[in-house]
């Protein structure tokens, strides 16, 4: 490859184009440090404003095209990659030049030029200190200093549907399991009482001023399967951390990507089976946050309100009533008036709301699809799908933008459907565009 054709950019010009629409900024470090962790103690945390993200490792993937014209970044565009040096934003801009982009440059004054400079505009994710890396949970381990964490005591999570399997055959170290039966019921797959809510926090040595590490693994769920779900850990933790955050704990961190980040950083893996450490109290009333949680009356209010949206987290086939997506629901359709905010291919995928590793996407992508929809942070959002594994990831998002009136809908399809007095609709959802993220050869697409 001719690096000659892969310009420099000036931090003058880069400032003179930052409002040129046909200038795309790419930023090839980490999403973590995308949204706001300083990974190389640089003055300042998140990105340049209007920058997209494509980090380094996705280079390897072969789908890598497929990122890149998602975020409608065509080779008519002047391209300038940055990173925290020259050799990470070369490897980017390289793979620009061999995808038929003509016209790349690169930015080598990220650290000492702009993000030293407080008068040059950068943006970052309101709550990314509760997304985090698992160089930040490999700190937290090994009593090295992880920022952002006051010293108090922490619990790491894995998480899991009826599949200790899945952490028995490879886990963090010292995580312990929790099945998410432990949080809801199967009897109508809502969160627990408060009580039951308390009894099970406690025995998983959980206190309100605990900080928990939650996290899951994705092992390819198959919708033959008698439970799908226990193949679907990623979302499983998305779901357990809005129970906890609805229960009253302070501090919820998720690991972003999962246990495929883990992996992926090369850590260590235990098969321990580690043994919880019960607490005695919870430490405070459950549940504390109880407006994160929606039910089927408060459902219908918003449905009412010209202010509030109910936004349904799920696929196309399950909108349109061709499936009911579980195999326990037979009723198949929709809730009148819902905004469609399609997951994925099914109920235990979330590929629109995941990039290729499993971490979550970007947020200025979600965010801009939502706002299509009508699904703005001035607006009181209640998220549902059909149990709540997918309403509380899409909640967790916007949540993590700092959206100040976000809840889940917990009934979500089952319980609405499961009333004959609830009305109901079928028929092709409208699609705001052409946005959608759909992979299913997630991981398998190495080169």
């Amino acid at each position: 490859m001719n690096e000659r054709r892969i310009k420099e950019i000036s931090t003058d010009d880069l400032v003179k184009n930052l409002e040129n629409p046909e200038l795309k900024i790419i930023d090839a470090r980490p999403p973590d440090a995308y949204n706001g962790w300083r990974l190389k103690d640089e003055p300042r945390g998140g990105h340049i404003t209007s920058a997209r993200n494509l980090p380094v490792k996705w280079t390897k993937y072969i789908d890598w095209i497929e990122m890149v014209r998602l975020k409608e970044i065509f080779p008519s565009h002047t391209i300038v990659v940055y990173g925290y040096d020259r050799k990470e934003a070369l490897i980017v801009a390289r793979r620009f030049l061999e995808s038929g982009y003509g016209k790349v440059k690169i930015y080598n004054h990220f650290i000492n030029e702009w993000s030293a400079d407080p008068e040059l505009p950068m943006e970052y994710l309101e709550r990314y200190r509760n997304l985090v890396s698992a160089e930040w949970v490999n700190a937290l381990i090994t009593g090295s200093n992880a920022l952002h964490y006051a010293g108090n005591r922490y619990v790491i999570v894995h998480a899991h549907y009826r599949n200790r399997n899945a952490y028995l055959s490879g886990h963090i170290p010292g995580a312990i399991d929790m099945d998410t039966l432990a949080l809801e019921s199967p009897e109508t797959w809502n969160r627990r009482s408060p009580e039951e809510l308390k009894q099970a926090l406690e025995l998983h040595g959980i206190t309100h001023d605990t900080t928990v590490i939650m996290y899951g693994k994705f092992m390819f769920p198959d919708n033959n399967d008698p439970f799908p779900g226990s193949a679907a850990g990623d979302i499983a933790a998305m779901r357990c951390a809005f129970i906890l955050m609805y229960a009253g704990v302070e501090d919820v961190r998720v690991l972003n990507g999962g246990f495929q980040s883990w992996t992926d950083a090369g850590f260590e893996i235990s098969c321990a089976d580690e043994p919880k450490i019960a607490v005695n109290d919870f430490g405070t009333r459950i549940p504390r946050n109880p407006q994160l949680a929606v039910d089927t009356p408060e459902a219908k209010t918003i449905l009412r309100s010209d202010g509030s949206e109910l936004v349904c987290v799920r696929s196309q086939e399950e909108y349109a009533g061709r499936v009911s997506g579980y195999n326990y629901i037979e009723a198949k359709g929709r809730i009148p008036g819902a905004i469609f905010a399609d997951c994925g291919s099914d109920a235990y995928h979330m590929e629109n709301y995941r990039n290729f590793d499993h971490t979550i996407r970007e947020y200025h992508e979600v965010a801009g699809i939502w706002e299509k929809s009508g699904i703005t942070p001035g607006k009181r959002l209640a998220f549902y799908c059909g149990t709540g594994w997918r309403g509380s990831e899409a909640w967790f998002n916007a949540w993590l933008m700092g959206w100040p009136r976000v809840s889940v809908y917990d009934g979500g399809w089952y319980e609405w459907s499961s009333d004959s007095e609830n009305p109901f609709e079928t028929g092709e959802p409208e699609m705001p565009g052409d946005d959608r993220l759909i992979i299913d050869k997630t991981l398998s697409g190495e080169s």
